[in-house]
């Protein structure tokens, strides 16, 4: 929970950053699109500040909401970049809305104190596991975006509105195929820590275990896209089973330990 000891500058940052992601998430239909834009930037802007802090304040910490706000922010940073080169990718709404819980559920859970690691694979560890889940939650907005449009599509409802299809299409699985590099690079760097580390023979864990898992799945996925061309709910389908897996892997047991049994993990 928030601790007593939270730096004021901190909470400040993150009360700051929920409320500027409220204001399009809220106010979805007054504000111009501009004014939209404006707003999810001030909102991007402190969350990145929300999240320098959490790692590099006076008290840096890290868990299972950390992780989550991180990825979110990952989410909108690809988010705006796209909307550069796609402006009618309209999703502005619902990511703000994700940003908003991610902050404050940091705030609430503000994970386990960091402590000094005298290995550089442990840093390399982490950024890559965050960066592949960053990827992957892209991923699975576009295939809800893919999905959205289809049936807009089956029920002829303002069909010229958004990104073709196709496109989202060709987005989701390249968001998968390079969150799978990082996944793969995650694991493999994890396997290379987890040996300097020490020489107790390896566990495998909660999170090991569905991290492969996730591994294999999203694996599967895309040699049934190259192999057998799937696509459509298929291939939707296999990518939130894989995404599942890859949340309960770090989020999930770390929620447990955090949160569930109050311990670190």
């Amino acid at each position: 929970m928030i601790l007593p000891s939270a730096s004021p500058l901190g909470v400040a940052l993150t009360l700051a950053a929920a409320a500027a992601y409220a204001v399009p998430a809220a106010a979805a239909g007054r504000l111009s699109t501009q004014g939209a834009r404006a707003a999810l930037l001030v909102a991007w802007l402190l969350h990145g500040l929300v999240l320098g802090w959490s790692l590099l304040g006076d008290a840096p910490r890290f868990g299972f909401a950390p992780a989550l706000s991180m990825t979110a922010w990952l989410v909108l940073t690809v988010y705006a970049v796209e909307r550069q080169v796609f402006p009618q990718l309209e999703a502005r709404w619902a990511l703000a809305g994700l940003g908003a819980a991610a902050v404050v559920l940091a705030m609430v859970f503000p994970g386990t104190p960091l402590h000094v690691s005298q290995s550089p694979w442990l840093p390399l560890h982490w950024a890559l596991g965050i960066a592949s889940y960053g990827l992957f939650a892209a991923a699975v907005v576009h295939a809800w975006l893919m999905m959205r449009a289809e049936r807009h599509m089956r029920q002829a409802s303002d069909p010229h509105a958004g990104v073709p299809l196709l496109t989202l299409e060709r987005l989701t699985f390249r968001f998968v195929g390079a969150g799978f590099v990082l996944l793969t690079a995650t694991l493999l760097a994890g396997l290379v820590f987890g040996e300097a580390q020490d020489t107790a023979p390896r566990r495998w864990d909660h999170k090991t275990l569905f991290s492969f898992l996730a591994w294999i799945a999203f694996a599967l996925l895309l040699l049934g896209r190259a192999r057998f061309g799937w696509r459509g709910r298929k291939a939707v389908r296999m990518l939130y089973v894989g995404s599942l897996l890859l949340l309960l892997a770090y989020v999930g047991s770390r929620f447990v330990m955090e949160v569930m049994l109050g311990r670190a993990a």
